[in-house]
């Protein structure tokens, strides 16, 4: 039983479909909700289909080799993840997906992805791109592992979320996605102890706001300087708007 055409329509990428496409994809394709923290798939599992997250949050992460956790990052709705499937659906995937809230995920055979990409030039642009910014996304946060102290890591991070979740406060940007210490010590290579006291610093130095999985940056200027790069813009900014947990 299909899921229904207005999710797919939803998703930036599938909106380059074809009525007719659609409800193809739509006739395959299956919903199913995960409870918060129950991994939508794992390492070493064919790469058969492509999700859609429908509502919730993901995470995508990677276990190191001394079996740590590692996040390479989220998935908000209206993504697509698992697009390993659409490059080599014969490859065992690396990386695992969790969600990190009560998520409805919708299930898309890769096949049928791939064979109407084979007759669609946008959707294969679409893909293409979508690839490509993931690829330069992980390869920012390795540059950033491989040679920034971890304070820096830490204010680039918080800069990144300002600027994909935060929502504009008489107190400052706050961030509209809620990460425990651990999280935030998972996306920069730290310790949770260590990503404690950094962020303890911050609030000294007048910089951020911490409450509990919650974070306000209170001086996006300095904030930016102390790492050297230009202050973000929160998308939700002109709207006033932002995704929240």
């Amino acid at each position: 039983m299909g899921v229904g055409i207005w999710f797919l329509k939803r998703c930036q990428l599938l909106e380059r479909l074809t009525e007719a496409e659609l409800v193809e994809l739509e006739s395959r394709s299956l919903m199913r909700r995960f409870a918060r923290g129950t991994p939508i798939y794992l390492p070493s599992e064919a790469s058969d289909a492509v999700f859609l997250l429908a509502k919730g949050r993901v995470k995508i992460c990677y276990l190191t080799p001394d079996g740590r956790q590692s996040i390479l990052g989220f998935v908000e709705p209206g993504e697509v993840f698992g697009e390993s499937a659409l490059v080599d659906p014969e490859s065992e995937r690396e990386e695992y997906a969790e969600a990190v809230e009560a998520s409805e995920i919708v299930w898309l055979p890769g096949d049928i992805i791939r064979r109407i990409a084979e007759q669609n030039p946008a959707l294969s642009l679409g893909i293409t791109r979508l690839i490509g910014l993931r690829r330069k996304r992980v390869e920012r946060r390795l540059r950033q592992l491989l040679f920034l102290p971890i304070k820096k890591r830490l204010c680039h991070l918080i800069l990144e979320l300002a600027e994909e979740y935060g929502k504009v406060t008489p107190d400052g940007i706050a961030l509209g996605i809620r990460l425990s210490h651990q999280d935030l010590a998972a996306v920069i290579g730290a310790t949770r102890e260590t990503v404690t006291v950094l962020l303890g610093e911050l609030q000294s130095e007048g910089l951020i706001a911490v409450g509990r999985r919650k974070i306000t940056v209170l001086e996006m200027d300095r904030l930016a300087k102390l790492v050297e790069v230009p202050p973000p813009a929160p998308k939700s900014s002109a709207s006033h708007t932002a995704a929240e947990t």
